[in-house]
């Protein structure tokens, strides 16, 4: 999963390790070594000179930078000689550049990408690291958080929140057609009973020709109820009647699908509206496809523009080489991802977890 996008952050840490890397002055030791092997200070000694020479003011001339704007040739070799290196603005250039080009091809939207970027330079540049912490480590830090910084954008517990809510806890579903959406919903139906919870689905797809078969059968299935209604009935009616009959069954969670839409269909918008008034549903969740890719950013920041959402589900990320819905739909929305749609079983959705997903990216497991 997002394997395209693994391997272009993998070369970014490469280039700044190239770019970065730091060459020993001629003058710190004779040519041969042998004077510096002879002579080698323990860790302790390092230790005191580095502070030492942390606290003694820098010469105003020659290489010295008296700005302070960028590190200085005298910086560089003073940071050599106490065991630290320093990154330039001029090792970050063309792998920033880099770097960018890769997020951008793996359709993260712009501002997350640069988000990212700004990020990584803001941690990076002109800091002085102890050399023991190679540069890789730390462009993998930088990289890590900056990650996070977009990834993890209004983040909450899914279960925490089932566990403790009022019962029956209503969850609707919305996005465009074919994405998925009644899937989903026998998916996280099948997830809370894993876990202990009882559901029941209501179809509010009333004008889909086929609708209700599609979702009679995943109920079917999995030994769910379905509360349903005529094609071409209210779908408000619908998913309130699903409230009402587990009201009197005791039934922790109701499961509201809708029908396909786009931002801009007036009339699907206002059966949004009318289901927010008559239900009043404690979540709202946004799914499309991962592979959608800049086409599903774009549609969940529409989407809760018009009618606000709590959180999305991606399907088909098991499929997606580039990632970039991942990355982007929590920055740009201000809401979570909190599931992964990962195969054709039932069982086949995963809670999203950030650091999970970053330290997947980064090379983890």
């Amino acid at each position: 999963m997002f394997d395209g996008l693994k391997d272009k952050l993998s070369g970014f840490r490469e280039d700044v390790e190239e770019n970065a890397e730091v060459e020993e002055p001629a003058e710190q030791g004779e040519p041969d070594g042998t004077e510096s092997a002879a002579v080698a200070p323990s860790e302790a000694d390092q230790s005191a000179e580095s502070e030492a020479a942390a606290e003694k003011p820098e010469p105003t001339g020659g290489d010295a930078n008296a700005d302070g704007d960028e590190p200085s040739t005298f910086q560089r070799a003073k940071a050599f000689a106490t065991g630290r290196i320093i990154i330039e603005e001029e090792d970050l250039e063309e792998p920033l550049w880099d770097l960018e080009m890769a997020l951008l091809e793996s359709d993260v939207e712009m501002s997350v990408a640069e988000r990212i970027l700004d990020s990584v330079r803001e941690t990076m540049l002109g800091e002085s690291r102890k050399q023991v912490r190679t540069t890789g480590e730390l462009v993998e830090s930088a990289l890590h958080d900056a990650l996070l910084d977009v990834i993890a954008v209004g983040q909450f517990d899914f279960e925490q929140r089932i566990s403790e809510a009022d019962k029956p806890v209503t969850i609707v579903f919305t996005g465009v057609n074919g994405v998925g959406k009644t899937t989903s919903i026998a998916k996280l139906s099948e997830w809370l009973a894993d876990r202990g919870y009882s559901s029941v689905m209501a179809n509010g797809d009333t004008y889909r020709a086929g609708a209700n078969e599609q979702i009679a059968e995943h109920a079917d299935r999995l030994d769910r109820e379905l509360i349903s209604h005529d094609q071409g009935g209210d779908p408000a009616a619908v998913i309130y009647d699903g409230v009402e009959y587990a009201e009197a069954n005791d039934i922790d969670v109701v499961l509201g699908d809708t029908a396909g839409r786009l931002h801009t269909s007036d009339d699907l918008m206002a059966q949004l509206e009318k289901i927010d008034r008559v239900v009043d549903p404690d979540m709202t969740l946004f799914v499309d496809e991962a592979v959608a890719g800049q086409d599903a950013v774009n549609r969940a920041k529409e989407f809760n523009d018009a009618a606000e959402i709590d959180g999305a589900i991606l399907t088909k990320a098991d499929a997606d080489s580039s990632g970039g819905a991942a990355i982007s739909v929590a920055y740009v929305t201000g809401k979570p991802i909190l599931f992964l749609g990962t195969g054709q079983g039932y069982d086949d959705i995963t809670l999203f977890d950030p650091e999970e997903l970053v330290e997947s990216l980064l090379g983890g497991d």
